[in-house]
C-alpha cells in the first residue's frame, strides 16, 4: 500500500499558491527573520484542514536547529517527526514510513535559525496591517516547495510576532491549511520528544 503523505510536507514539490504577490517590504520580512531567529523552541496546538474540509488536530512541538513533532489526535494512526537531520512521516495503520531531508522540506523555514529568508520569501499583501503573510521558496530548488505562512504583530511574542499557521498546495493541487493555537515560546524541550517508535517493527503503536 502506497503511504499516504500529507501536503503540508508532500512532495515531489508544492505547487505556487494562488495569490499576488509584490515586492517585499524590508521592514516586514525583517521582522519575520528577528521573529524567526529569536524562537528557539514552540509548542502549540494545531488543526490542519484538507481541500475536502477534513479537519485533524493534534500538539505541535518545535525545537531548532531541526527539529519538530505533529503528534496527531488519538483516532489518527500516522505521525510526522523532524529529528535534527531527517523528517519522517510514519503510518501505524499500514506499517511504514518516509524520510526526507529536512532541508528538502518546506518546513524547513521554520527549523534553521541560520537560514537568511531574504533570499527565498517574498511579502504577501493580505490587507491588514496586524498581519504580515509570506511566500517562501528556494529559487536554486523549485522541487523543494513552496509554503505561505502567517504571522500576527504582537508585541509580548518574539521578535514581535506570533505565527498563526501556514498554507500548503501539493503537486496534485491538494490544499493544506494549518491553524495553531495557544503558541508557547522558548520553553526547555527535551531531544526526547522526537523521539518515534519504528512501525514497521511496531505496527499500530507510536
Amino acid at each position: 500500500m502506497r503511504l499516504r503523505v500529507p501536503a503540508l510536507i508532500a512532495f515531489p514539490a508544492l505547487v505556487a499558491l494562488s495569490v499576488v504577490v509584490t515586492a517585499a517590504p524590508s521592514s516586514d520580512l525583517s521582522s519575520v527573520q528577528r521573529h524567526l531567529q529569536s524562537v528557539e523552541s514552540m509548542t502549540a496546538d494545531f488543526a490542519q484542514t484538507d481541500r475536502a474540509g477534513k479537519v485533524l488536530t493534534g500538539a505541535l512541538t518545535l525545537k531548532k536547529p531541526g527539529k519538530i513533532r505533529f503528534q496527531y489526535e488519538k483516532s489518527v494512526p500516522i505521525l510526522i517527526v523532524g529529528d535534527g537531520k531527517s523528517l519522517w512521516f510514519l503510518d501505524y495503520s499500514v506499517g511504514q514510513k518516509q524520510r526526507w531531508p529536512i532541508g528538502n522540506s518546506p518546513l524547513g523555514i521554520l527549523l534553521d535559525p541560520s537560514r537568511d529568508i531574504s533570499k527565498i520569501a517574498t511579502v504577501v499583501p493580505t490587507g491588514n496591517p496586524a498581519t504580515i503573510a509570506i511566500d517562501a521558496a528556494d529559487p536554486k530548488h523549485p522541487e523543494y516547495g513552496r509554503i505561505s505562512m502567517v504571522f500576527a504583530r504582537n508585541a509580548a511574542a518574539p521578535g514581535g510576532l506570533m505565527l498563526q499557521g501556514w498554507v500548503a498546495l501539493d503537486s496534485q493541487n491538494n490544499r493544506t491549511t494549518i491553524r495553531l493555537s495557544n503558541q508557547r515560546f522558548n520553553a526547555a524541550i527535551s531531544d526526547g520528544a522526537f523521539q518515534w517508535r519504528d512501525p514497521v517493527r511496531n505496527s499500530g503503536r507510536k
